[in-house]
């Protein structure tokens, strides 16, 4: 209904200012009728239908005159002359208008393949596990910023990361691909996830030298490292200082993932002084890790009340990784409204069970207390 006015309101425009001028005393005009739709046209139509409607609202003015037999009085000179400069201007705010979309398409483009490139969308297959990651930015037009997520196979098994870098804006995706940088490379070398640890905190520590900015001193990513060895139906983390992961197991039950002991973010290390202690879990099959960043426990509703996911998702069942993402989204969506106030990047992997249907019953993600 919407898209069917703002097709018609330029034709509209000039109807109705044609009609106006007709029934009123030739005291009253129409001529802002006739310049409003021109300037209408402007920014939502094309250069072509943008001069159409200033032919017709200037040859509406001409016809009214000559009807009236007023051609040639100052007041209708004035008149033609104001509706032919507003329909001059409005061909010069299209031209603008267009050529400042086609560089917000072209900086879409770069962003969008930015965003293939520093966060490519994991296999959904992997090693034996099902994948899945979802990077939801919090404003429509962005497409990549401080969140960031990487899932490898290599001789150790699979490894995965999630993280937050402090900040926003290019900085924060320089940090993002150093990050993924020395995560990928060092997923491949290091015999142990503490060894990982230790070479993004040394990576990350280069580039705030090279900075020579504040970023040296402050500069810090929260970050959860996994390891799934091969067949050995367990996980191990490492957190620094990020909300905790939730294992989701088969019958609905939950846990929540919290390291025995506390530890900074990366890029703080030294502050701390204890060396980084993988700790493990049993991950059984059937069992789905989810991983995320702050922007899904710090979406907030009308009423200022966070998400819990833990509260939101204990004894619900997925079919899949990809299954519990998309309902995640969509409850975080109901939850804020559709609006939300930081990046959201979440990451899924689940072990499937032998002997059991591909696909299981989904419980949709409701509060509790609402039929659940």
């Amino acid at each position: 209904m919407a898209r069917w006015v703002v097709r018609v309101l330029p034709g509209l425009l000039i109807v109705v200012g044609f009609a106006f001028d007709v029934l009123t005393p030739p005291s009253f005009t129409g001529s802002p009728f006739f310049s409003a739709a021109p300037l209408v046209a402007a920014p939502l139509f094309t250069l072509r239908a943008t001069l159409r409607t200033g032919a017709a609202a200037t040859l509406a003015v001409v016809l009214l005159h000559v009807h009236n037999g007023t051609t040639w009085k100052v007041e209708a000179m004035t008149e033609l002359a104001t509706v032919l400069t507003v329909s001059a201007l409005a061909l010069l705010i299209n031209r603008v208008v267009r050529r400042g979309g086609e560089q917000l398409a072209s900086a879409r483009g770069i962003a969008e393949a930015a965003q293939r490139a520093v966060l490519p969308t994991p296999a959904e297959r992997i090693a034996g596990l099902h994948v899945a990651a979802r990077y939801e930015a919090a404003q429509a037009d962005a497409f990549i910023g401080g969140d960031l997520y990487a899932v490898q196979d290599g001789p150790y098994g699979v490894r995965l990361a999630v993280g937050d870098v402090r900040g926003k804006g290019l900085g924060a995706v320089e940090a993002v691909a150093v990050v993924l940088g020395a995560f990928r490379e060092a997923a491949e070398s290091e015999p142990t996830l503490e060894g990982v640890a230790r070479r993004l905190e040394r990576a990350l520590a280069r580039e705030g030298a090279r900075r020579g900015s504040l970023d040296a001193v402050e500069g810090f990513t929260t970050c959860v490292l996994g390891e799934i060895p091969p067949g050995a139906g367990v996980l191990r983390l490492v957190n620094r200082g990020h909300p905790e992961p939730l294992l989701l197991y088969a019958d609905g039950g939950l846990a929540a993932l919290v390291p025995a002991e506390p530890a900074l973010p990366l890029g703080l290390g030294e502050l701390d002084g204890g060396p980084d202690r993988a700790q493990e879990w049993a991950f059984p099959a059937g069992a789905t890790l989810l991983l995320y960043t702050d922007g899904l426990t710090e979406a907030r509703d009308g009423a200022g009340e966070f998400y819990d996911p833990e509260a939101r998702l204990r004894g619900r069942v997925f079919p899949g990784p990809d299954e519990l993402l998309g309902a995640l989204s969509s409850d975080v969506r109901r939850h804020t409204g559709g609006g939300a106030t930081d990046d959201m990047v979440l990451l899924a992997v689940g072990r499937p069970e032998e002997g059991r249907p591909e696909r299981r019953r989904t419980v949709p993600v409701v509060p509790k207390g609402d039929g659940a």
